[in-house]
């Protein structure tokens, strides 16, 4: 009996630590498994996207534009038209599209970007502050299988999805045109051929293909010495630098100065001011680009001879057109008209790129006025009265 006793005791403890040890390991296991799933991440920090890997089926958007300061176009012109051509296209409201302006810090857009990517943004639409810096933007974003498309400006990264802007070359290009085909009248009036070169900021791609456009035209010119190139800056964009850069030139030339090309509008009122100090405004041909309200207004008055028109609301309604695509999971190269190339790897990225118009006082009517790009009134402060046809 005792010996039949303690054999049923010696199996009922078996049975117990065996029970124990089943209880045991599936804690374990489940401990770990909690483990692996929060990955340092609690659910309350995990965002919530309105899509799926690569786009497909994206409904939260997000904006990042570079600044404010060096153009009037970015907040008060492309964010409403893209915004608006967003909203209509993917059927979505403002409430699915995060904006940010990185006030031209390109640590900034970063750190903005970075943010709407934890909020939930499952493609992004970035127009870069600095075009090598924001591919890691484009780095972080693949890694969370989101899309980029790049805005105005190439970011410099072979994984950009898509892009949309104006033809840069085409953009330089026109001014120099408008140089070459108008200087003899300023050369003849300022009994000089000195032109400066006013170029736009060296991080920005669309200032190479601008500069590489207008040479394209002027060098011609410069090497067969019916121009002489006295003086040739990048800057920041900046109205300051630009006009810093024309003092320079007014000084190293003894303020014999014909032709300034300006690479945008910003900068060619700036330079206007420098001009007017020396009391060479209205004489000397001065370009820009963008057809800032400032631009149009300069014309007219006879400062400026001219800009560059892109019409943003092309640009705005066929990235919105990109985006969508990429939301219904279609071949975005089945809608792209070209390719550019990518600087840093020499890849082909798909994209439709605008063409620009050259506008000056003989069709800022039919061009600047006829599109209500601006009102007349909005253009003519301050100008005589039938300058251009328009006042």
């Amino acid at each position: 009996m005792e010996k039949g006793f303690k054999m049923k005791l010696s199996k009922g403890q078996r049975g117990k630590w065996s029970l124990m040890a089943g209880i045991l390991l599936f804690t374990l296991l489940l401990s770990a498994c909690g483990s692996a799933n929060n990955s340092g991440n609690t659910s309350s920090s995990t965002p919530t996207t309105n899509g799926g890997t690569n786009g497909k089926d994206c409904k939260k958007i997000g904006v990042s534009f570079p600044e404010t300061n060096t153009s009037y176009r970015w907040d008060n012109q492309d964010k409403p038209l893209l915004i608006n051509a967003l909203k209509s296209a993917l059927s979505i409201t403002d409430s699915d599209i995060l904006y940010n302006n990185a006030n031209g810090s390109a640590a900034t857009q970063q750190t903005q970007a970075e943010s709407m990517l934890t909020q939930g943004a499952c493609i992004l639409v970035v127009a870069p502050a600095d075009s090598k810096v924001a591919s890691a933007i484009v780095d972080k974003a693949a890694a969370k299988g989101v899309p980029v498309v790049s805005y105005d400006r190439l970011i410099a990264n072979k994984k950009v999805t898509a892009y949309v802007s104006f033809q840069g070359q085409d953009v330089g290009k026109l001014q120099g045109d408008y140089i070459a085909k108008h200087y003899q009248q300023y050369v003849k009036e300022n009994g000089t051929t000195n032109t400066v070169l006013i170029n736009g900021a060296q991080t920005d791609n669309n200032a190479i293909l601008f500069k590489q456009g207008m040479h394209t035209s002027l060098d011609p010119l410069f090497n067969n010495g019916t121009l002489k190139n006295v003086y040739e800056q990048f800057t920041d964009w900046t109205g300051p630098v630009a006009q810093k850069d024309m003092q320079a030139a007014l000084s190293r030339t003894g303020n014999k100065v014909a032709i300034a090309y300006v690479a945008n509008d910003n900068m060619a009122d700036s330079v206007i001011a420098a001009l007017k100090t020396v009391h060479l405004d209205k004489k000397v041909l001065v370009t820009g680009q963008d057809a800032a309200q400032v631009a149009i207004t300069n014309i007219l008055n006879g400062e400026q001879a001219m800009t560059v028109y892109k019409p943003y609301s092309k640009e705005a309604q066929d990235t919105a057109k990109v985006v969508a695509a990429i939301s219904k999971g279609d071949d975005i190269k089945s809608i792209a008209t070209d390719t550019s190339t990518e600087p840093t790897s020499g890849a082909s990225v798909p994209s439709i790129l605008e063409a620009p118009i050259a506008v000056d006082i003989t069709n800022v009517k039919d061009t600047i006025i006829k599109d209500n790009f601006y009102t007349k009134d909005q253009v003519c402060k301050g100008v005589p009265a039938g300058a251009g046809g328009v006042c």
